[in-house]
């Protein structure tokens, strides 16, 4: 074998090495990349008691309860599903009902889920996009008169109101 082809071989077994490492890495992070999970796809998932998620969505109206020792608990909804959210801490200013939320824990074993960091919107325009299509998909998206998401296909509105 020359020196080329050697060379070529041990180039080309690398490169199969990293590809193969690649895939690996991807598919045991293939959840963990998600930014948040709605509370549909937690309830479509069936994700189990004790595994670590971000939950995403709007805070429902009506639905915080404040107790001692800075303990809150709220409905987080994609206007399909609700998941009833415990914290115990101090909430960021922004945070109100009909907010939009991203909260980090786990579930327990009753279905509530038990948050150790709660993110809140931090401007009336702004939605990741993630929400923006969850809400799409649930018929909640409204532009800035109030008109619901019946729109042209690939149209943008500039601004947007929570329902």
């Amino acid at each position: 074998m020359t020196r080329k082809r050697r060379r070529l071989v041990l180039i080309g077994s690398a490169l199969a090495v990293l590809a193969v490492s690649v895939g690996l890495v991807l598919n045991a992070l293939r959840d963990s990349i998600v930014f948040f999970n709605s509370p549909t796809d937690v309830a479509e998932k069936h994700i189990a008691a004790g595994t670590r998620i971000r939950l995403g969505g709007l805070v429902k109206e009506g639905s915080v309860e404040r107790g001692d020792n800075l303990q809150v608990s709220f409905d987080v909804t994609d206007g399909k599903s609700s998941i009833r959210v415990a914290y115990q801490g101090l909430l960021p200013d922004l945070f109100r009902e009909g907010q939009g939320v991203v909260t980090e824990g786990m579930l327990d074993g009753a279905g509530t889920f038990k948050a150790d960091s709660v993110l809140a919107k931090h401007d009336e325009t702004y939605m990741p996009k993630e929400v923006a299509d969850a809400l799409k998909r649930q018929g909640h998206w409204k532009v800035d008169g109030g008109k619901s998401a019946a729109r042209p296909a690939g149209e943008d509105p500039v601004k947007v109101r929570l329902p």
